[in-house]
């Protein structure tokens, strides 16, 4: 029998075999953690007027609450997170004309990030007012999931370049 060897991971997830894994992190040290994401949903006309006026109940209030309760449940929807003491969530919603703009701070001090927390809590705001509002029209679209910034731990501080944001949307802001 031949042993193969390979190179190990540069993912961490991943041992050199290629099968998952959760990282330890008891090594590392707990410092404060914080990251920021968002998420954007484009609503149509008749979604617009739904979100405004909804029989299910306010809209932006239920996506702000479902961001923070999915924060919380991160490592029960992702396989491989680590399930983090937060010690604080903030879900902001903001809509300008037919976009409606959810931002998710999220922070801990642990021995690991809180990138997919933040993630997670956008997402899940945003598929909430795609839920509530759905029954208006399907032309719902969420956009822009992505992490904006985080701080601490190892990596550092990362923050995402507007310009790649603007080039996304096709020069749009």
């Amino acid at each position: 029998m031949t042993t193969v060897r390979s190179k190990p991971s540069p993912l961490s997830h991943l041992r050199a075999d290629g099968s998952a894994q959760m990282v330890d992190v008891s090594g590392k040290v707990e410092t404060l953690r914080e990251a920021e994401a968002q998420a954007e949903v484009r609503l149509n006309r008749a979604a617009l007027g739904a979100l405004r006026n909804n029989p299910k109940g306010n809209v932006l209030e239920v996506a702000r609450i479902a961001g923070i309760t999915a924060a919380k449940r991160t490592a029960e929807l992702i396989p491989l997170c680590h399930n983090l003491p937060l010690t604080g969530i903030d879900v902001d919603i903001v809509v300008r004309g037919s976009l409606v703009r959810i931002r998710a701070k999220v922070r801990t001090t642990a021995g690991t990030g809180v990138e997919m927390e933040a993630l997670t809590a956008a997402s899940v705001a945003a598929l909430t007012v795609y839920d509530m509002c759905k029954a208006a029209g399907h032309g719902i679209i969420i956009e822009q999931i992505c992490l904006l910034r985080k701080s601490g731990g190892r990596s550092g501080t990362y923050t995402r370049d507007d310009t790649a944001q603007r080039k996304a949307r096709g020069g749009k802001s």
